[in-house]
């Protein structure tokens, strides 16, 4: 290939960058944007709970008409980067983004980062789309797609979370990382960066934590990291696990598939009324905030999982990630009335430790615990991240990605049947 052909190749795949970041952040910051809009209504309208399974049908019934093709969500992005055959469709982006802010609106449990992601892999892949129309030399092949699906989980998480460095990396972490080429490496961060400032530009702000105190490394204090990080590794477990096993359990026993979250909806309403509280629904932020000065109960990481499990496995639509983010700063606040470590650290080694298991990213999850609090806490960061991922088993909260590399060679040595059919 000579350097003229070099120039416009890398010009294209620039281009590219540049206009999925500045699609998909917009699109983020439009979503975010509406999903406060949404929450604050419903806040400050707690009757509007009550039609929860009137909302729960829609998704269902919107999805058994036209989305077929789409309902897999992230697991569709993760499949077609390992075997790509159609073009992901891009009804894929407005459809999430309505289900997502219905499931909202009305109370259900969920996060945010699947909305993103999704919208994000969907407007890339249009590229494929506009490529079979060019004459044959410009034309993207297999390898060409997955670099399109990579820069769109790129630029969704980058720009939604505000984490660029970890954006990047999280799109070819959770991808398999010795299955990415070195293009794709390059331009996923351009394209995170792209993104994230994207938002920026639309003025939209990201919640901000503080880990005000980090205590010097030391032996004495090691035990203790460890059985934190353990302890993140299995409520990762569990969540997955959770919201695999209320799945199953709706798909099986309810067969019309709108029905599903109509029922799934009923019975959170229900929920909610007799515990008089809505702590557990949304996406928690104010729950994830107060866990970084206060010391949570024990139970609230339990009940978040729970509520969002049902929730995720009725057939709402939203992510996993910020009920994540929940679920660990919490546990870690908790922890901090046994554990002798400062509690803002613990609730910040929680908050991406338990990601880190559930989504077997434990490097990109290291980088935004950096990127989210600070370079001084990375140490702590780190080992909780790396031993959760190891903790965690090896099933996490997407169903087709794959797990290699040291992890899956462990839990192929010591598997046992009867756990993973759990």
């Amino acid at each position: 290939m000579n350097l003229k052909k070099i120039l416009l190749l890398s010009l294209k795949w620039i281009f590219i960058c540049v206009l999925t970041g500045i699609l998909s952040g917009s699109a983020s910051a439009f979503f975010l944007v509406s999903l406060e809009w949404v929450t604050q209504f419903r806040e400050h309208n707690n009757w509007i709970i009550w039609l929860l399974p009137m909302g729960g049908l829609y998704i269902g019934w919107l999805y058994h008409q036209y989305g077929a093709t789409v309902v897999k969500g992230n697991n569709l992005l993760l499949e077609e980067y390992e075997n790509p055959q159609k073009t992901i469709p891009f009804k894929m982006a407005p459809m999430v983004l309505a289900s997502t802010l219905i499931t909202h609106l009305f109370g259900g449990s969920a996060g945010r980062e699947g909305t993103a992601v999704q919208m994000g892999g969907a407007i890339a892949d249009q590229f494929s789309r506009l490529s079979s129309r060019a004459q044959s030399r410009d034309k993207l092949d297999n390898s060409d797609r997955k670099t399109l699906i990579i820069l769109g989980i790129s630029a969704g998480f980058a720009s939604v979370f505000g984490t660029p460095l970890a954006g990047a990396l999280f799109a070819l972490e959770v991808l398999y990382f010795s299955k990415i080429s070195l293009k794709s490496s390059v331009l996923s961060f351009l394209v995170a960066y792209v993104a994230y400032f994207t938002v920026e530009f639309w003025q939209v702000k990201h919640t901000h934590y503080q880990i005000p105190v980090v205590p010097e490394m030391s032996l004495q204090i090691m035990p203790w990291i460890i059985v934190a990080s353990i302890a993140f590794g299995l409520a990762a477990m569990l969540f997955s696990r959770t919201t695999h096993f209320w799945g199953r359990l709706f798909a099986k026993t309810i067969e019309y598939p709108p029905l599903r979250p109509f029922v799934g909806g009923l019975v959170l309403v229900i929920a909610i009324y007799l515990m008089g509280t809505t702590k557990y629904i949304g996406l928690g932020v104010p729950g994830i905030v107060d866990s970084f000065s206060n010391p949570n109960q024990s139970h609230d990481f339990l009940l978040k999982t729970l509520f969002t499990g049902f929730t995720l496995g009725a057939g709402f639509k939203g992510g996993e990630v910020t009920p994540l983010f929940f679920v660990g700063a919490t546990l870690g606040s908790a922890l901090s009335l046994v554990i002798p470590l400062p509690i803002a650290l613990l609730a910040g080694m929680g908050f991406v430790a338990v990601f880190s298991g559930a989504t077997h990213t434990p490097i990109a999850c290291t980088v935004m615990g950096m990127e989210l609090f600070g370079i001084e806490s990375g140490v702590y960061i780190g080992i909780a991240c790396v031993l959760a991922y190891f903790a965690s088993g090896s099933i996490g909260i997407y169903h087709s990605q794959i797990v290699k590399g040291a992890k899956y060679r462990f839990y192929q040595r010591f598997k046992r049947k009867d756990l993973e059919d759990f």
